[in-house]
């Protein structure tokens, strides 16, 4: 169970670009205390600068601030490296509703040319975040890769062309790709802040503060809840993963639903707070039901989360009590 026993080449060096932000970081760590070599590129525009200061000082981590618009910057980035393991992105639906031409650049053109970099300088795999938005209007529970339906935003778009330009580059160029569609992460040093910050977090430093949230629509809407633990398992096995596994990407989650009406009240009982939500209008471009069917990461990576929500929500509590 886990990635701990995961064993890579000695002095293997990992390009985490975004290492700066929620997931980057984490990975960043991970791969650290197995004993190899990282390298984070980020431009601090989403990620925090304290997320590098907790590595600086340490012998096998090094820090590149640049842009993955910028192509030049990608391929000295992705010089000597092993494996990429490419987080940077901008997230949040309603924003690319706002940002579309932002969007289209930064996460479309900046995987362009960090796949473009992987290949120039020999990378053994790159592997990228996508997204369960991908499945757009699609009814069906639960989410099954290869029945996608139509896309509700210009985030979901950017993680759909993405996926598609990855596998030209298995196909054209033999890069080997995995492509990993995350259902809705969350964790330790997960951002609580701001109009687009994710539910888990702000609810908690909501009610830390004795402040009432405000969950978007009824509460009623459900989501495959995925503990950082898990993803980083997919990172570091997608890695290991054979030639079967190039140019696909796989569901990543827990395979559990979990109704926000529900969170909220598991929330409020482990802080002993007694505060009621408000709630608002549905949040433009989200869709109602979440979950994820993960058998074909499980056949082709390995996969096997081995937190589930109720243990991962136990640590996440428990770290931003911590550390807010």
């Amino acid at each position: 169970m886990g990635y701990k026993h995961l064993v890579f080449p000695q002095n293997s060096l990992f390009l985490v670009t975004g290492g700066a932000g929620f997931i980057g970081s984490n990975l960043c760590e991970a791969i650290l205390e197995m004993g190899y070599r990282v390298r984070c590129l980020d431009d601090l525009s989403t990620g925090k600068q304290a997320n590098v200061d907790l590595f600086v000082d340490h012998p096998k981590y090094e820090f590149i601030k640049g842009d993955i618009k910028d192509l030049e910057t990608c391929i000295k980035a992705c010089d000597g490296v092993d494996y990429v393991l490419h987080q940077a992105a901008w997230g949040s639906v309603p924003r690319s509703i706002e940002m579309p031409l932002f969007y289209c650049t930064n996460n479309i053109t900046g995987t362009v040319n960090m796949l473009e970099a992987a290949r120039q300088q020999g990378v053994k795999t790159f592997v990228y975040a996508s997204s369960s938005s991908v499945y757009g209007d699609e009814p069906n529970l639960p989410k099954t890769e290869g029945r996608e339906g139509n896309l509700l935003s210009p985030y979901a778009l950017t993680k759909r062309a993405d996926e598609e330009w990855a596998k030209q580059y298995t196909r054209h160029y033999g890069l080997p790709t995995v492509g990993l569609r995350y259902f809705n992460v969350f964790g330790r040093r997960q951002n609580p802040d701001g109009a687009y910050a994710a539910v888990i977090p702000k609810f908690i430093r909501q009610l830390l503060k004795d402040e009432q949230p405000i969950i978007n629509g009824d509460g009623k809407q459900s989501r495959d809840f995925t503990y950082i633990e898990n993803v980083i398992e997919a990172n570091l096995k997608a890695c290991l993963a054979s030639q079967e596994a190039h140019g696909e990407a796989f569901n990543i989650a827990y395979g559990g639903r979990e109704y926000l009406i529900d969170i909220y009240y598991s929330l409020t009982e482990a802080l002993g707070k007694k505060i009621e939500p408000k709630f608002g209008p549905d949040r433009k471009g989200d869709i109602k039901h979440s979950n994820a069917d993960i058998s074909k990461a499980q056949a082709l990576l390995g996969y096997a989360p081995s937190y589930d929500f109720k243990t991962g929500l136990e640590e996440a509590i428990a770290w931003y009590i911590a550390n807010l």
